[in-house]
């Protein structure tokens, strides 16, 4: 399996096989890490892979982490909270038609539909949400 990449249609769903030791003095073993990626940066990928005269995907990742310096980077994200709310039927369903045409989650079209709500002053415009 080393090598193969497997693509699922809502996600890039990538399967690479990863060398690790076992306890005993074995020859290593690979398994498979699978991760999403974004679809620019598996293009990347494959340029960066034939430029560095590599073989397979996995010898590509398996370079970039022994090249990486880890202590260097930061991985600062904005920590997620699950929420429930209420919606109408008809919101529900314009929601999952939105998200299959734009090939993301649910969770993302709300997210960037809030994100793009703009803050109003206290008592300016209230108006009752829609069902």
């Amino acid at each position: 399996m080393e090598g193969e990449c497997h693509f699922s249609d809502s996600s890039f769903n990538l399967i690479f096989a990863f060398p690790f030791s076992m306890a005993s003095r074995s020859r290593p073993v690979s398994a498979p890490l699978t991760f999403d990626l974004p679809e620019s940066l598996i293009a990347k990928m494959e340029a960066a892979r034939v430029s560095h005269g590599l073989k397979t995907v996995s010898e590509l990742v398996r370079h970039a982490v022994a090249q990486f310096d880890f202590e260097r980077c930061d991985f600062a994200t904005d920590p997620f909270r699950q929420i429930s709310v209420r919606v109408g039927s008809a919101q529900r369903s314009l929601l999952k038609r939105i998200a299959r045409q734009k090939r993301a989650s649910v969770g993302e079209v709300l997210r960037q539909a809030i994100d793009a709500l703009p803050v109003q002053a206290a008592g300016a415009g209230k108006k009752k949400a829609q069902r």
